[in-house]
């Protein structure tokens, strides 16, 4: 039980550090000061006033914009370069088994996202849970209710994602109480839960966000960063795919669509960079959810990934995760596609030569400047999610007519009729269409495992596309899952590592 009390102390300790690895733009502190008191001898209030419980409202905004680490660059890394849209792009340790297929349980990035997503999950848990309990006559209920609908829809995507990433998962719901000796044994379930499965996981998202639905406030076309209906009914859409739930997909993905969300205008209009303005695509209508940034709040983030247009030689002299491949080149060119291409996809000359000539490098170009803006949910994905619902059904006439919606904008050709005159071509056509949509955007890899494709495309990497580094072993069916961290399953003795690691 001393293991046990000193993990409990360790987690407190790694709970209490949210801001960014980086310190680029710490997230305000929170102390008794600004967040609760006693009440008598045992009652403890965990925000003393609304001015309090607003400071932890606003601060899961923060951390959501600020922690692009888990969420937005490893969430692609794994997502693309996993697969076969990218290249790790660099030779570090934790990134290159990645490309090859060689994760397991001790690589750091794979920890480090882990105890991300279970910090983002507390965090909004303590709102959740106290909220109500805030003694300030000023402070609304319809305040109260709202704030809670926000935090459950942030609690619901990082809950989507844990999931996502390594199936079975502990999942704590409430806020763990203060440990003292005489407790340590009650609460040391509370920490460190038992899990479950990723089918339940997925359940909870979906309770999540139906009952922050009510209450959670509409969407505001000119503010797009807000946890709002129109993002519940995104999320829902998503999670209900990955359950196989073709009705209810249309059925959000309709909500999403009322809601005034729609294709915008011009591909381009999703990523343009403006030399006064910074983000010269922020709050169009095809967004859902945007991370905003401005010049006092940087994107830290584009650095990582190519050049950032607003400092042109800022941290340009290192090699840059997540490199377009050959074979997502190939699909581009294959296609004819070169308007998403160029969008997608831009070359500089530079001083490392990892996988191309060094004086004609690509990169990847979704995220260009430190104004950009990260989009985390957009109008495209939802379409082709409800085409890949409607051909489930047997209404292939339905999905080619989304589909070729999306070619229109992109000034392609609808789709033969040999792409729609069967389910299985349809779906293929859905699944072609959808990498180069969303190329480099983190989804790759979760539609090639829901289409059942994860095995046949990667286990023949290495002979369609010379670039990439050789497979370490070939794909099996539980490489669907990450490996649950060495660090967790120490911590943890419910844990169980997952199948193939």
């Amino acid at each position: 039980m001393k293991k046990y009390y000193l993990y409990i102390i360790s987690l407190m300790l790694t709970l209490s550090m949210v801001a960014c690895d980086l310190d680029l733009e710490p997230i305000s502190d929170q102390s008794e000061l600004n967040l609760g008191s006693s009440q008598g001898d045992t009652v403890r209030v965990k925000f003393k006033d609304r001015a309090a419980a607003k400071a932890f409202y606003e601060n899961l905004y923060n951390i959501m914009r600020d922690r692009q680490e888990h969420w937005y660059l490893d969430y692609m890394l794994f997502g693309e370069s996993r697969v076969d849209n990218a290249y790790a792009g660099t030779t570090g340790a934790e990134v290159v088994p990645v490309e090859t297929n060689a994760l397991d349980a001790s690589n750091p990035d794979i920890a480090r996202d882990w105890d991300r997503y279970l910090e983002d999950i507390a965090q909004a848990n303590v709102l959740i849970t106290n909220i109500d309990k805030v003694p300030d006559p000023a402070f609304t209920q319809a305040e109260r209710n709202q704030w809670k609908a926000e935090a459950k829809i942030f609690r619901a995507m990082m809950i989507f994602d844990l999931a996502h990433w390594f199936g079975n998962i502990p999942l704590n719901l409430t806020e763990a109480p203060d440990i003292t000796a005489e407790n340590v044994e009650e609460v040391y379930p509370i920490y460190f839960p038992k899990p479950v499965t990723q089918d339940s996981a997925y359940r909870q998202v979906i309770m999540d966000l139906t009952e922050a639905i009510p209450y959670a406030p509409s969407i505001n076309p000119a503010d797009k960063r807000m946890l709002c209906k129109t993002v519940a009914y995104a999320v829902l859409a998503k999670v209900y795919a990955e359950l196989g739930d073709w009705d209810n997909v249309i059925l959000y993905a309709d909500k999403v669509f009322a809601d005034g969300i729609t294709l915008a205008d011009n591909y381009a209009d999703l990523w343009k960079y403006d030399e006064e303005l910074g983000d010269g695509s922020r709050n169009n209508k095809e967004t859902i959810l945007e991370m905003q940034y401005t010049s006092a709040s940087g994107n830290w983030v584009t650095w990582m990934l190519g050049r950032n247009l607003s400092n042109w030689d800022e941290s340009f002299t290192w090699a840059k995760w997540i490199t377009p491949s050959r074979d997502l080149i190939n699909a581009f060119n294959a296609a004819g596609d070169t308007i998403r291409q160029n969008q997608t996809i831009v070359y500089y000359p530079c001083t490392w030569s990892n996988y191309y000539p060094a004086d004609n490098y690509p990169f990847m170009y979704k995220c260009r400047s430190a104004y950009s803006s990260i989009i985390k949910l957009r109008g495209a994905d939802i379409m082709l999610l409800k085409a890949e619902a409607l051909a489930h059904q047997g209404d292939l006439n339905g999905a080619a007519t989304l589909v070729n919606k999306i070619r229109q904008r992109a000034k392609l050709k609808d789709l033969t009729i040999d792409e729609t005159g069967s389910q299985d071509a349809m779906l293929d056509a859905i699944l072609n269409e959808r990498r180069l949509e969303l190329a480099l955007e983190g989804q790759r890899l979760f539609d090639l495992i829901r289409f059942g494709k994860l095995l046949e495309v990667m286990n023949g990497i290495n002979n369609r596309d010379e670039g990439r580094l050789p497979q370490a072993r070939p794909f099996v069916e539980e490489h669907k899952l990450m490996p649950i961290p060495q660090t967790a399953l120490d911590k943890n003795p419910n844990l169980i590592q997952n199948l193939g690691y």
